[in-house]
């Protein structure tokens, strides 16, 4: 299969075909659809390194995240870029937006480079393209998406232990009627983390949980907490997704003259090194950035010199983090 093949069953020359692989912004939308079909019909994986390899092995591994503005993933990858390059590896990013178009995309083209190893830490994954990559005979390694098989390594958290550590909490200082702040509530994982919330408060018959969803940004958990508060009675505790969206959170309920935690206490989840240096400081859940970081290059590395093909799973338990943000629900 080849870039000619493609160009002739979308219609279009082998330059657009290029450009929609190289995502350029120029093509239409239209035409891009029409390309990406046709690769998806011919199963083409365009050998972008294929001079480079040959006679050798790539010292490239692939890298895919879902939002490179949100810290959490951020941080993640440096510790790979860091361990990689010790092992004179290189890393090729792509970041998707949380875009299923362009989970496609950017897997694929990591296929054609033909990386050492792949590294998906990401919310969102089709089962089909789950498949794709598997039988391409790339080592990969999957974070919150997936299940461990041959030569494919799934880490993930317990997000719904984290999750009832908060509740618990909250529960024991008295707050009853929760909100939370989501992003992206289409997306399934993501979508989990809100039922999560809903379970773990239904473990007590006296609370309620209200949901609002925005964009996985700063803005995003401000607009989440405005539309939030304009559904009906304000609740007590407002739990967040993640750290940045909590961050929105408290911009806007400090733009309503809202205190907290006096008025309403707000909770986190991560433990980015903003959550310390906001105000209040965030009560949040700990997410070992840094440790998840290590176990995905450790994990391609070993794979990669064929130590290792055989499917595995790490969980890890996050850490429930107190600090200022929350307090005992206000009386009304």
């Amino acid at each position: 299969m080849n870039l000619e093949q493609v160009a002739r069953r979308a219609k279009v020359s082998t330059a657009t075909v290029s450009r929609v692989l190289n995502n350029a912004s120029v093509v239409k939308s239209s035409t891009r659809a029409r390309v990406l079909k046709a690769i998806e019909e011919l199963k083409y994986h365009p050998n972008l390194h294929a001079r480079n390899l040959a006679g050798g092995k790539s010292r490239t591994f692939g890298m895919i995240l879902s939002n490179l503005e949100n810290p959490f993933f951020f941080d993640i990858y440096k510790t790979v870029e860091s361990d990689a390059h010790h092992a004179g590896y290189e890393v090729v990013v792509a970041n998707t937006d949380y875009r299923p178009e362009q989970l496609v995309s950017s897997i694929r083209l990591m296929i054609g480079r033909r990386v050492a190893g792949l590294a998906a830490i990401v919310s969102e994954m089709e089962p089909a393209l789950i498949e794709e990559l598997n039988h391409s005979g790339i080592p990969v390694v999957f974070y919150d998406v997936g299940a461990p098989r041959q030569n494919v390594t799934n880490i993930r958290v317990n997000y719904r232990r984290g999750i009832e550590k908060v509740l618990d909490y909250l529960y024991s200082l008295g707050h009853r009627k929760f909100g939370f702040v989501g992003h992206h509530s289409l997306l399934g994982p993501l979508n989990e983390r809100a039922r999560t919330v809903m379970d773990a408060a239904a473990r007590y018959r006296d609370t309620s949980v209200r949901t609002a969803a925005d964009a996985d940004t700063l803005e995003g958990g401000r607009l989440a907490t405005r539309a939030l508060l304009a559904s009906g009675e304000a609740p007590t505790a407002i739990v967040c997704v993640n750290d940045v969206m909590a961050v929105g959170a408290l911009r806007e309920l400090r733009e309503r003259g809202l205190r907290v935690p006096r008025d309403i206490s707000v909770t986190g989840f991560d433990n980015i090194k903003l959550s310390e240096f906001c105000h209040p400081a965030l009560t949040t859940v700990h997410i070992p950035r840094e440790h998840i970081g290590h176990l995905v290059a450790d994990t391609l590395l070993a794979k990669t010199d064929k130590a290792s093909t055989a499917e595995h799973e790490m969980v890890i338990d996050p850490e429930f983090v107190l600090r200022d943000s929350t307090g005992p629900a206000p009386e009304r």
